[in-house]
């Protein structure tokens, strides 16, 4: 058997290569590359894809939620509650506002924020929510908004896996004050570089994230604000311009991939829980397994790759050493035993078959 990779960005991307070089020349030509027509036209065409009303292309998904967070003006040691398995990005981003992170542990059914667990974590200092829809399924967004509107704090969502993925009908990044978005080579709508973009339905909202992201300027150098240098890319815009329109295919068959898996592993295997109030986009299929090292060197032996989404939790990172207060188990057995399986736009039924055949012999 051949190796049936885990990511492969050039088969990824070949069905969309000659649209990519004629994005690219007409750039090139047009010598317009930094906030030009072609981020205009993607802010538009993303901002209408998500049901909002605006988007703010920026450089990478890291700085959607720096940014989102930044725009509020907590005061420093303000705290934001934040899922304790998620990646470290969204961490990273509190703390890169002086914010202090509050972890919540997930539920292990969705791997998302359990709703039930935040109340608890909620303080006085608390100033705001930031979800993360992990792996390409919405959290469970109504009793989310419902604590957040008891307790007068923001939410925000962390998209940067969710793109496409709805809750109740309504996608991701609709819900909150933000949706954050990545848009890095790997996601379903992935770039082929770093960029990102943040949405909202608020006029003014959006008119300041934009300045924001331009060192503070509503006019070149007139400085309103403190602000940063971090905007989408002109031929990354032209790039995600192209991959946009198909979006839903891409989704759907990851989806179509993902049922395959569903439906034919062994219960061994613990799988996502499907349920109809969510419309997964499979960004990443994971499982679960108590012998998690042992099946990935299992599955490489038999030419097939994998990956772990993720192997340490952000609470042991040494990074955050210190800065963390609680225990985790939850977080801890998911980062222990999870396992990514192969679900990308290049990868056929068949192949996926094949991983499921030698999987199901473990």
């Amino acid at each position: 058997m051949n190796m049936i990779e885990y990511e492969n960005l050039f088969l990824l991307n070949k069905p969309f290569t000659e649209r990519y070089k004629e994005s690219f020349a007409d750039s090139l030509e047009k010598g317009w590359f930094i906030l030009g027509n072609k981020v205009l036209q993607f802010e538009k065409e993303f901002a209408s894809y998500c049901g909002s009303n605006y988007c703010a292309g920026l450089a990478s998904g890291l700085d959607a939620l720096v940014l989102a967070l930044k725009y509020f003006d907590f005061p420093k040691g303000a705290e934001v509650i934040v899922p304790s398995n998620t990646y470290i990005a969204t961490i990273l981003a509190i703390c890169q506002n002086g914010l202090v992170p509050v972890l919540v542990e997930p539920d292990l059914d969705t791997y998302n924020i359990d709703p039930a667990k935040i109340e608890e974590k909620i303080s006085p200092n608390t100033k705001a929510i930031l979800v993360v829809h992990l792996y390409g399924k919405a959290c469970n967004m109504d009793p989310i908004l419902a604590i957040a509107a008891q307790n007068g704090i923001k939410v925000i969502e962390d998209c940067a896996q969710s793109h496409g993925a709805t809750y109740k009908g309504k996608m991701t990044g609709t819900f909150g004050h933000f949706g954050a978005f990545s848009f890095y080579p790997t996601k379903n709508l992935g770039a082929l570089g770093d960029a990102g973009a943040l949405i909202t339905s608020d006029t003014e909202v959006i008119e300041k994230i934009k300045a924001m992201r331009n060192y503070g300027c509503h006019e070149k150098y007139h400085n309103s604000y403190i602000g940063v240098n971090s905007r989408l890319d002109e031929i990354q815009a032209g790039f995600l311009s192209v991959k946009l329109p198909f979006l839903d295919d891409i989704n759907a068959h990851k989806k179509k991939l993902a049922a395959l898996y569903q439906e034919n592993l062994k219960p061994e295997f613990t799988r996502p829980v499907i349920h109809e109030d969510y419309k997964d986009v499979n960004h990443i299929y994971t499982v679960r397994h108590q012998e998690r090292d042992k099946l990935k060197a299992y599955l490489l032996k038999n030419n097939i790759k994998t990956e772990i989404h993720y192997p340490i939790p952000p609470h042991q990172q040494k990074a955050l050493k210190g800065s963390i207060k609680g225990s985790f188990p939850i977080a801890e057995l998911i980062h222990r035993t999870t396992l990514s399986l192969p679900i990308s736009y290049f990868h056929t039924e068949q192949q996926v078959e094949q991983v499921i055949t030698v999987m199901n012999k473990f």
